[in-house]
């Protein structure tokens, strides 16, 4: 690599670039000036300050580890970036995604599904699509699983109606998927619309 001319300022503005960038340390006896190049100023001689401390110092300041790259996880490895995670769903929201499909199936009394439904028919049916296996009639619905107060409903739980003689699944936002009575079907109905009761957690 051929050596540059530089005046006496630029030569000591090379010194302050080498010795900044990594702190280089200076021998107390210099060496023979090698010519070294310094990245925005270019090649030069600096006695005692060889071009491996110069290669090391900048190294040392510059970013090793590229954007999306987990530190300590070799590159290419599969966990080198972390998959998000999975959300959680409970049986209870699995629970209502299958009675929500069932929303306008009719409601003949006894039915248990899987194209019509009375009350707790349609809970019995939905909670087995999710895995679990309820009481057959809203008596027995609304004493088995875990008693929820009315103001900590999470979505799933099943709610009694008219003293436990009709059972819905609650979905949310106020509402219950509930197979009602003759003649009117699977529908989406605020729990306010009926005497609430109590609730049962199954999940």
């Amino acid at each position: 690599m051929a050596s540059s001319t530089f005046t006496r300022s630029a030569r000591r503005a090379a010194v302050a670039g080498a010795l900044a960038v990594g702190a280089v340390t200076v021998s107390a006896a210099p060496a023979l000036a090698d010519p070294i190049n310094i990245p925005g100023v270019g090649t030069v001689e600096v006695p005692g300050v060889t071009q491996q401390q110069v290669d090391a110092a900048i190294a040392s300041i510059t970013p090793s580890i590229p954007e999306g790259i987990v530190p300590g996880v070799a590159t290419g490895s599969a966990a080198a970036v972390p998959a998000p995670l999975a959300p959680i769903v409970t049986a209870g929201e699995k629970a209502v995604e299958a009675a929500r499909a069932k929303l306008g199936a009719p409601y003949v009394y006894g039915a248990a599904g899987p194209d019509a439904f009375d009350c707790s028919g349609l809970v019995q049916w939905a909670y087995k699509q999710a895995g679990l296996n309820l009481p057959r009639t809203s008596y027995d619905q609304a004493a088995a699983g875990f008693a929820v107060a009315q103001s900590d409903l999470r979505v799933g739980d099943v709610i009694s109606f008219y003293g436990g003689s009709h059972s819905g699944i609650y979905a949310g936002d106020g509402n219950v998927i509930h197979a009602s009575t003759a003649g009117q079907p699977v529908k989406l109905a605020p729990v306010s619309s009926m005497p609430f009761d109590g609730a049962r957690r199954y999940a």
